[in-house]
Protein backbone atom coordinates (compact mmCIF):
# COMPACT_ATOMS: atom_id res chain seq x y z
CA UNK A 1 0.00 0.00 0.00
CA UNK A 2 1.35 3.73 -0.76
CA UNK A 3 1.40 6.09 1.85
CA UNK A 4 -1.26 8.54 1.12
CA UNK A 5 -1.18 12.48 2.40
CA UNK A 6 -2.46 13.87 6.36
CA UNK A 7 -5.21 15.79 4.16
CA UNK A 8 -5.95 12.90 1.56
CA UNK A 9 -8.87 12.16 3.37
CA UNK A 10 -10.78 15.48 3.89
CA UNK A 11 -14.84 15.43 2.91
CA UNK A 12 -15.47 12.20 3.19
CA UNK A 13 -18.89 10.90 1.39
CA UNK A 14 -19.23 8.35 4.26
CA UNK A 15 -18.54 10.53 7.22
CA UNK A 16 -22.11 11.38 9.02
CA UNK A 17 -20.79 13.67 11.13
CA UNK A 18 -19.50 16.02 8.24
CA UNK A 19 -22.05 18.70 7.47
CA UNK A 20 -21.20 21.35 5.10
CA UNK A 21 -23.33 24.55 4.94
CA UNK A 22 -24.83 22.63 1.43
CA UNK A 23 -25.32 19.44 3.74
CA UNK A 24 -27.79 21.04 5.83
CA UNK A 25 -29.57 23.01 3.41
CA UNK A 26 -29.43 19.54 1.38
CA UNK A 27 -30.94 17.59 5.20
CA UNK A 28 -33.77 20.31 6.20
CA UNK A 29 -35.28 19.91 2.81
CA UNK A 30 -35.44 16.17 2.98
CA UNK A 31 -36.34 15.86 6.45
CA UNK A 32 -39.73 14.79 7.82
CA UNK A 33 -42.00 16.65 9.58
CA UNK A 34 -43.94 14.24 11.24
CA UNK A 35 -43.33 10.65 13.04
CA UNK A 36 -45.71 9.23 10.35
CA UNK A 37 -43.43 10.35 7.91
CA UNK A 38 -40.35 9.40 9.77
CA UNK A 39 -39.22 5.69 8.13
CA UNK A 40 -37.26 3.59 10.56
CA UNK A 41 -36.61 3.36 14.25
CA UNK A 42 -40.15 1.58 15.06
CA UNK A 43 -39.89 1.07 18.53
CA UNK A 44 -39.07 4.60 19.30
CA UNK A 45 -41.50 6.10 16.92
CA UNK A 46 -44.23 4.20 19.11
CA UNK A 47 -42.77 4.92 22.35
CA UNK A 48 -42.71 8.87 21.26
CA UNK A 49 -45.99 8.85 20.21
CA UNK A 50 -47.22 7.75 23.28
CA UNK A 51 -45.70 10.59 24.81
CA UNK A 52 -46.57 13.14 22.89
CA UNK A 53 -50.44 11.78 22.85
CA UNK A 54 -50.26 11.48 26.39
CA UNK A 55 -49.17 14.96 26.93
CA UNK A 56 -51.00 16.72 24.38
CA UNK A 57 -54.21 15.00 25.63
CA UNK A 58 -53.11 16.34 29.69
CA UNK A 59 -52.50 19.67 27.99
CA UNK A 60 -48.71 20.32 28.91
CA UNK A 61 -45.26 20.05 27.49
CA UNK A 62 -43.84 16.42 26.65
CA UNK A 63 -41.38 15.30 29.00
CA UNK A 64 -37.79 16.00 29.03
CA UNK A 65 -36.11 13.58 25.86
CA UNK A 66 -32.26 12.21 25.55
CA UNK A 67 -31.82 10.75 22.14
CA UNK A 68 -28.42 8.87 21.72
CA UNK A 69 -26.93 7.38 18.75
CA UNK A 70 -24.06 7.59 16.15
CA UNK A 71 -24.32 10.75 13.98
CA UNK A 72 -26.62 10.92 11.15
CA UNK A 73 -29.61 8.56 12.41
CA UNK A 74 -32.11 11.29 12.89
CA UNK A 75 -31.72 12.93 16.83
CA UNK A 76 -31.94 16.42 15.29
CA UNK A 77 -35.02 15.51 12.77
CA UNK A 78 -36.73 13.91 15.97
CA UNK A 79 -36.47 17.18 18.09
CA UNK A 80 -37.90 18.70 15.10
CA UNK A 81 -40.87 16.91 14.81
CA UNK A 82 -41.48 16.60 18.53
CA UNK A 83 -42.10 20.55 18.29
CA UNK A 84 -44.12 20.40 15.28
CA UNK A 85 -46.57 17.49 16.95
CA UNK A 86 -46.67 19.42 19.66
CA UNK A 87 -47.44 22.78 17.85
CA UNK A 88 -44.38 24.37 19.79
CA UNK A 89 -41.34 26.85 19.13
CA UNK A 90 -37.99 24.98 18.11
CA UNK A 91 -34.66 27.05 19.72
CA UNK A 92 -31.91 24.51 18.49
CA UNK A 93 -28.24 25.52 19.78
CA UNK A 94 -25.22 22.67 21.12
CA UNK A 95 -22.70 22.14 23.79
CA UNK A 96 -20.21 23.91 22.94
CA UNK A 97 -22.22 26.93 21.59
CA UNK A 98 -22.83 27.17 25.83
CA UNK A 99 -19.75 28.61 26.82
CA UNK A 100 -21.10 30.76 29.86
CA UNK A 101 -24.11 30.45 32.08
CA UNK A 102 -24.98 33.70 30.67
CA UNK A 103 -25.34 32.22 27.62
CA UNK A 104 -27.83 29.26 28.17
CA UNK A 105 -29.70 31.96 30.52
CA UNK A 106 -30.11 34.18 27.79
CA UNK A 107 -32.06 31.62 25.35
CA UNK A 108 -34.07 30.18 28.75
CA UNK A 109 -35.53 33.38 29.35
CA UNK A 110 -36.52 33.84 25.97
CA UNK A 111 -38.57 30.69 25.48
CA UNK A 112 -42.12 30.70 25.11
CA UNK A 113 -44.62 28.48 27.17
CA UNK A 114 -44.12 24.78 25.99
CA UNK A 115 -41.19 25.62 23.04
CA UNK A 116 -38.68 23.25 22.31
CA UNK A 117 -34.91 23.68 23.21
CA UNK A 118 -32.43 21.32 21.67
CA UNK A 119 -29.37 20.89 22.58
CA UNK A 120 -26.92 18.93 20.26
CA UNK A 121 -23.98 17.49 21.52
CA UNK A 122 -24.87 18.19 25.01
CA UNK A 123 -22.13 15.85 26.74
CA UNK A 124 -19.53 18.64 25.07
CA UNK A 125 -21.87 21.58 27.49
CA UNK A 126 -19.29 23.01 30.54
CA UNK A 127 -20.31 21.97 33.84
CA UNK A 128 -20.88 25.40 34.99
CA UNK A 129 -23.36 25.67 32.36
CA UNK A 130 -24.91 22.44 33.25
CA UNK A 131 -25.27 23.28 37.08
CA UNK A 132 -27.67 26.54 35.73
CA UNK A 133 -29.61 23.89 33.61
CA UNK A 134 -30.87 21.84 36.85
CA UNK A 135 -32.87 24.07 38.24
CA UNK A 136 -34.67 24.93 35.10
CA UNK A 137 -35.43 21.33 34.59
CA UNK A 138 -37.12 20.46 37.47
CA UNK A 139 -38.70 23.41 38.72
CA UNK A 140 -38.59 25.84 35.81
CA UNK A 141 -36.97 28.50 37.85
CA UNK A 142 -33.68 29.96 36.49
CA UNK A 143 -31.22 31.43 39.80
CA UNK A 144 -29.15 35.25 38.27
CA UNK A 145 -26.39 36.82 40.42
CA UNK A 146 -26.67 40.57 39.96
CA UNK A 147 -23.44 41.96 41.29
CA UNK A 148 -19.72 41.09 42.19
CA UNK A 149 -17.97 40.73 45.61
CA UNK A 150 -19.92 41.67 49.08
CA UNK A 151 -22.75 43.33 47.00
CA UNK A 152 -23.60 40.54 45.05
CA UNK A 153 -27.15 39.39 45.45
CA UNK A 154 -28.98 36.26 43.96
CA UNK A 155 -32.60 36.57 42.47
CA UNK A 156 -34.84 33.35 40.68
CA UNK A 157 -36.44 33.51 37.88
CA UNK A 158 -39.83 32.03 36.96
CA UNK A 159 -39.46 30.52 33.37
CA UNK A 160 -42.52 29.35 31.13
CA UNK A 161 -42.67 25.54 31.29
CA UNK A 162 -40.91 24.08 28.18
CA UNK A 163 -39.19 20.96 26.80
CA UNK A 164 -35.53 19.78 26.68
CA UNK A 165 -34.80 17.56 23.73
CA UNK A 166 -31.08 16.80 24.11
CA UNK A 167 -28.95 14.53 21.74
CA UNK A 168 -25.22 13.01 22.03
CA UNK A 169 -22.90 10.78 20.28
CA UNK A 170 -21.43 9.76 23.78
CA UNK A 171 -23.89 9.34 26.11
CA UNK A 172 -21.25 7.79 28.42
CA UNK A 173 -19.94 11.30 29.14
CA UNK A 174 -23.00 12.61 30.35
CA UNK A 175 -23.16 13.36 34.11
CA UNK A 176 -25.37 11.00 35.92
CA UNK A 177 -27.24 14.18 37.82
CA UNK A 178 -28.04 15.39 33.84
CA UNK A 179 -29.29 12.64 32.88
CA UNK A 180 -31.91 11.69 35.79
CA UNK A 181 -33.53 14.89 34.68
CA UNK A 182 -34.72 13.40 31.14
CA UNK A 183 -38.05 11.09 31.75
CA UNK A 184 -37.38 9.48 28.18
CA UNK A 185 -34.17 8.31 26.85
CA UNK A 186 -33.98 6.23 23.93
CA UNK A 187 -30.95 5.09 21.75
CA UNK A 188 -31.01 4.91 17.85
CA UNK A 189 -30.07 2.17 15.94
CA UNK A 190 -28.68 1.85 12.69
CA UNK A 191 -30.80 1.29 10.21
CA UNK A 192 -31.16 -1.53 7.71
CA UNK A 193 -31.23 -1.95 3.89
CA UNK A 194 -34.85 -1.68 3.80
CA UNK A 195 -35.66 1.15 5.71
CA UNK A 196 -32.45 2.62 3.89
CA UNK A 197 -33.95 1.89 0.63
CA UNK A 198 -37.11 3.69 1.56
CA UNK A 199 -35.73 6.46 2.62
CA UNK A 200 -33.59 7.19 -0.90
CA UNK A 201 -36.61 6.65 -2.93
CA UNK A 202 -38.55 9.14 -0.48
CA UNK A 203 -35.71 11.94 -0.96
CA UNK A 204 -35.40 10.87 -4.41
CA UNK A 205 -39.18 11.83 -5.10
CA UNK A 206 -38.51 15.07 -2.83
CA UNK A 207 -35.84 15.56 -5.67
CA UNK A 208 -37.67 14.56 -8.70
CA UNK A 209 -35.01 11.99 -9.53
CA UNK A 210 -36.47 9.01 -11.09
CA UNK A 211 -34.92 6.31 -9.46
CA UNK A 212 -35.27 1.80 -9.88
CA UNK A 213 -35.88 0.71 -6.63
CA UNK A 214 -32.88 -1.54 -7.74
CA UNK A 215 -30.54 1.85 -7.73
CA UNK A 216 -32.14 2.54 -4.44
CA UNK A 217 -31.05 -0.38 -3.17
CA UNK A 218 -27.73 -0.44 -4.23
CA UNK A 219 -27.28 3.22 -2.17
CA UNK A 220 -28.84 1.71 0.19
CA UNK A 221 -26.15 -0.89 0.76
CA UNK A 222 -23.04 1.14 0.56
CA UNK A 223 -24.52 4.40 3.13
CA UNK A 224 -23.33 1.90 6.33
CA UNK A 225 -26.93 1.96 7.87
CA UNK A 226 -27.09 5.73 7.87
CA UNK A 227 -29.50 8.06 6.40
CA UNK A 228 -27.64 11.21 6.27
CA UNK A 229 -24.89 9.43 4.33
CA UNK A 230 -27.83 8.00 1.94
CA UNK A 231 -28.92 10.78 1.28
CA UNK A 232 -25.46 12.26 0.50
CA UNK A 233 -24.56 9.46 -2.14
CA UNK A 234 -27.93 9.65 -3.32
CA UNK A 235 -26.95 13.40 -4.32
CA UNK A 236 -23.34 12.29 -6.29
CA UNK A 237 -25.16 9.69 -7.89
CA UNK A 238 -27.88 11.47 -9.08
CA UNK A 239 -24.98 14.26 -10.89
CA UNK A 240 -23.33 10.84 -12.12
CA UNK A 241 -27.27 10.12 -13.82
CA UNK A 242 -27.58 13.53 -14.98
CA UNK A 243 -23.88 14.20 -16.63
CA UNK A 244 -23.57 10.96 -18.05
CA UNK A 245 -26.93 9.57 -18.97
CA UNK A 246 -30.18 10.06 -18.64
CA UNK A 247 -30.80 11.52 -15.58
CA UNK A 248 -32.18 7.72 -14.04
CA UNK A 249 -30.87 6.21 -11.33
CA UNK A 250 -30.66 2.30 -11.85
CA UNK A 251 -28.43 -0.19 -10.13
CA UNK A 252 -25.63 -0.26 -13.05
CA UNK A 253 -26.08 3.68 -13.06
CA UNK A 254 -26.05 3.78 -9.04
CA UNK A 255 -23.02 1.23 -9.31
CA UNK A 256 -20.75 3.07 -11.40
CA UNK A 257 -21.61 6.78 -9.85
CA UNK A 258 -20.35 5.13 -6.04
CA UNK A 259 -17.20 3.22 -7.90
CA UNK A 260 -16.74 6.43 -9.11
CA UNK A 261 -16.75 8.36 -5.81
CA UNK A 262 -14.34 5.33 -4.08
CA UNK A 263 -17.17 4.19 -2.33
CA UNK A 264 -17.32 -0.10 -2.70
CA UNK A 265 -19.91 -2.53 -2.01
CA UNK A 266 -19.96 -2.63 1.51
CA UNK A 267 -19.96 1.08 2.03
CA UNK A 268 -16.13 1.34 2.47
CA UNK A 269 -14.08 4.45 1.24
CA UNK A 270 -9.99 4.91 0.91
CA UNK A 271 -9.24 6.07 4.94
CA UNK A 272 -11.41 2.46 5.54
CA UNK A 273 -9.32 0.65 3.54
CA UNK A 274 -6.10 2.26 4.45
CA UNK A 275 -7.01 1.27 7.61
CA UNK A 276 -7.66 -1.99 6.57
CA UNK A 277 -5.06 -2.34 4.49
CA UNK A 278 -2.36 -1.44 6.74
CA UNK A 279 -3.58 -3.59 9.68
CA UNK A 280 -3.89 -6.49 7.31
CA UNK A 281 -0.78 -5.95 4.99
CA UNK A 282 1.81 -3.57 6.36
CA UNK A 283 1.47 -4.92 10.10
CA UNK A 284 1.29 -8.89 9.15
CA UNK A 285 -2.51 -8.68 10.06
CA UNK A 286 -1.53 -7.08 14.04
CA UNK A 287 -1.90 -6.72 16.57
CA UNK A 288 -0.94 -2.99 16.16
CA UNK A 289 -1.17 0.07 18.19
CA UNK A 290 -3.91 2.86 17.34
CA UNK A 291 -0.88 5.73 17.56
CA UNK A 292 1.55 3.31 15.26
CA UNK A 293 -1.61 2.57 12.74
CA UNK A 294 -2.72 6.63 13.02
CA UNK A 295 0.76 7.23 11.67
CA UNK A 296 0.77 4.56 8.85
CA UNK A 297 -2.24 5.93 7.16
CA UNK A 298 -1.62 9.82 7.95
CA UNK A 299 -4.69 10.69 10.57
CA UNK A 300 -4.88 11.26 13.62
CA UNK A 301 -5.71 8.68 16.48
CA UNK A 302 -9.11 10.56 17.47
CA UNK A 303 -10.06 9.90 13.60
CA UNK A 304 -9.15 6.37 13.60
CA UNK A 305 -10.95 5.65 16.69
CA UNK A 306 -14.16 7.68 16.68
CA UNK A 307 -14.70 7.41 12.91
CA UNK A 308 -13.33 4.52 11.62
CA UNK A 309 -12.81 1.68 13.91
CA UNK A 310 -16.83 1.23 14.72
CA UNK A 311 -18.14 0.70 11.04
CA UNK A 312 -15.31 -1.64 10.62
CA UNK A 313 -16.04 -3.68 13.73
CA UNK A 314 -19.20 -3.49 12.97
CA UNK A 315 -18.71 -5.22 9.75
CA UNK A 316 -16.21 -8.00 11.57
CA UNK A 317 -13.33 -7.04 10.01
CA UNK A 318 -11.53 -5.46 12.66
CA UNK A 319 -10.59 -6.55 16.47
CA UNK A 320 -9.69 -4.46 19.45
CA UNK A 321 -7.00 -6.44 21.62
CA UNK A 322 -5.06 -5.57 24.89
CA UNK A 323 -2.13 -5.31 22.13
CA UNK A 324 -4.04 -3.43 19.53
CA UNK A 325 -5.86 -3.93 16.17
CA UNK A 326 -5.67 -7.65 14.74
CA UNK A 327 -7.60 -8.10 11.16
CA UNK A 328 -9.80 -11.05 10.69
CA UNK A 329 -10.73 -13.21 8.07
CA UNK A 330 -12.99 -11.48 6.62
CA UNK A 331 -10.85 -8.58 5.76
CA UNK A 332 -8.94 -10.78 4.19
CA UNK A 333 -11.57 -11.70 2.25
CA UNK A 334 -12.77 -8.33 1.29
CA UNK A 335 -9.54 -7.19 0.59
CA UNK A 336 -9.28 -9.80 -1.65
CA UNK A 337 -5.73 -11.34 -0.21
CA UNK A 338 -4.60 -13.91 1.13
CA UNK A 339 -3.44 -14.27 5.37
CA UNK A 340 -0.44 -14.67 6.24
CA UNK A 341 0.98 -18.33 6.72
CA UNK A 342 2.27 -17.64 10.15
CA UNK A 343 -1.16 -16.00 11.51
CA UNK A 344 -3.72 -18.72 13.29
CA UNK A 345 -7.75 -17.82 13.65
Amino acid sequence: MTDVPSDAFDDRLIEAAALSPEDREFDVALRPRSLDEFVGQGRVKQQLSVLLDGAEQRGEPVDHLLFSGPPGLGKTTLAQIVALEMGAGFQPTSGPALERPSDLAAILTNLGEGDVLFIDEIHRMPRAVEEVLYPALEDFTLDVVLGKGPTARSIRLDLPRFTLVAATTRPGRITLPLRERFGFSPRLDYYGPEDLTAIVLRSAGILGVSTEAEGAQEIARRSRGTPRIANRLLRRVRDVAQVRHDGAITADIARAGLEMFEVDERGLDRLDLAVLQAVAEKFAGGPVGLSTLAAAVGEEPDTIEDVVEPYLLQLGFLQRTPRGRTATPRAYEHLGVTAPGQLSW
